[in-house]
């Protein structure tokens, strides 16, 4: 990189940082700073829940997939946006009437203290993994443009990401969000993604060097897009930090229209990574770590200037889902944790200042954890599995019907999230039969329990509070 590069990049970390320094005059409430007063329009909501999902996972996974499978790679990210759009389409008009701020809440309000508990733990667990592999992106990024340690370039990376959040909270993420979804759209599409084709000779130097396997969207197997879907799929339907975004939309028409354009956008990008990861495999066939694909490509085929852009734009990804993610599990500790069990009678100004806290607390936990951990997608893989085996289909039931009581969902949870951790242990970390034993777990527990606890179900219906239209 030369010096323009350099430039480029570090003005981009600058901005962040002032936008942070202004979010934290703003957000003086904590409903400003954990959804940003739900105000936030079509447009601008769609790019913060693209810019959330959108991360080092999806970018530097996507290449490594196109690079090591070719088309069929798309199915990774695609079924993440999948459940975003499906979350707007069957669960939104459910779940917002109850004005909530966290995942927890909600199971709070269909099946007791118990139930919220245990889901604020397994959730706020979820969202941290997340937020630790993003900041291992982070570190992988800047280590490559900086020429640093891996070590010193997480730590760099992650105070730096973390900073702005815990100063802003998410009114700094809505507005860093869209800055961060605008120079995404530009580094990948406008830029990276039109100079590897070229590099790689077109559409035609890829069919004529590469196999014929590479063009077959199912070519990863039905039963790894089955994996995905499961895992992906249904854990953005119930992940935390896709919630908190939906939150913060004016109202139920917003936020599924926004929803319905971060599924077409993800196609979109999953497709334009694979395909930068096809091209990568043309120009440069002898790359021993895959997971250096994009960055690679970027040094080999962009020019001086439009390489900052480039690399700003994978910072971006990653910065606006790590960012995202810590908060999330911070809003899920500080109110469904500390605020209902701890301090029960604080104030708001009070409850603001706890949310930073344990936002600075979660954050310096990340960093520690990121630098223990090497694999970006297995590392994902882990936090998905844990969520969607454990969490959604409690979520599911509750939220279309009545006969699951209190006792079901919270032995549910319980025992589901120990089936996964168990079948992760015993068959490994990248092991895809985990959260299947999970959701059937999750299944067998709540019918058995529900059926033989009846008595309880009316207990369960007087939880569920009357729902209030936005």
């Amino acid at each position: 990189m030369e010096v323009l590069d350099y430039l480029v990049f570090i003005l981009y970390f600058l901005l962040l940082v002032s936008v942070g320094v202004l979010g934290m005059i703003r957000a003086k409430t904590s409903e400003q700073y954990m959804v940003a007063d739900r105000n936030l329009g079509v447009w601008m909501l769609f790019g913060c829940l693209t810019a959330v999902f959108l991360g080092g996972s999806s970018t530097i996974g996507s290449s490594q997939l196109g690079y090591e499978m070719g088309l069929s790679g798309i199915w990774f990210v695609f079924s993440m946006g999948l459940g975003i759009t499906l979350f707007g389409l069957l669960f939104l008009d459910r779940v917002m009437g109850y004005k909530l701020l966290t995942i927890s809440e909600l199971l709070g309000r269909l099946f007791g203290t118990k139930s919220k508990l245990i889901g604020a733990v397994v959730a706020a667990v979820y969202t941290l993994l997340i937020s630790v592999t993003q900041i291992i992106a982070i570190g992988a990024l800047l280590s490559g443009v900086f020429d640093w340690g891996l070590t010193q370039a997480i730590l760099i990376g992650g105070c730096i990401v973390f900073f702005y959040t815990i100063l802003g909270g998410m009114w700094t993420l809505s507005i860093t969000d869209v800055i961060q979804f605008g120079i995404m759209t530009l580094g990948i599409f406008i830029i990276m993604l039109p100079q590897s084709l070229s590099a790689a000779g077109g559409f035609d130097g890829l069919s004529a060097n590469l196999p014929s396997s590479y063009f077959n969207v199912t070519e990863i197997g039905f039963r790894q897009i089955l994996t995905y879907l499961l895992t992906y799929t249904l854990g953005m339907m119930v992940g935390q930090d896709i919630w908190q975004r939906y939150f913060t939309g004016k109202n139920s028409k917003v936020a599924k229209t926004a929803g319905v354009l971060v599924g077409i956008y993800s196609l979109l990008y999953s497709l334009a990574m694979v395909l930068i990861g096809m091209a990568a495999l043309v120009v440069l066939p002898g790359i021993e770590n895959t997971q250096d694909v994009f960055t690679t490509m970027a040094f080999e085929t962009i020019s001086t200037g439009f390489l900052g852009i480039v690399f700003a734009a994978v910072a971006a990804a990653i910065m606006s889902t790590a960012s995202g993610t810590l908060l999330a599990s911070s809003t899920l500790i500080s109110k469904d944790i500390l605020k209902d069990h701890f301090f029960t009678k604080i104030n708001d100004t009070r409850f603001l200042l706890i949310s930073r806290i344990t936002t600075f607390t979660l954050a310096i936990i990340a960093i520690i954890i990121a630098l223990w951990i090497e694999e970006l997608l297995v590392a994902i893989d882990v936090a998905y599995a844990i969520l969607a085996g454990s969490i959604f289909v409690p979520i599911l039931f509750g939220l279309f019907s009545k006969k699951v009581t209190p006792n079901a969902a919270f032995a549910a949870i319980l025992l589901s999230a120990i089936t996964v951790l168990i079948g992760l242990w015993v068959e490994g970390l990248g092991a895809n039969n985990p959260i299947i034993y999970g959701i059937v777990v999750n299944i067998i527990v709540i019918i058995t329990v529900s059926y033989f606890d009846k008595g309880n179900r009316k207990k369960r219906e007087n939880l569920k509070p009357k729902t209030e239209g936005l």
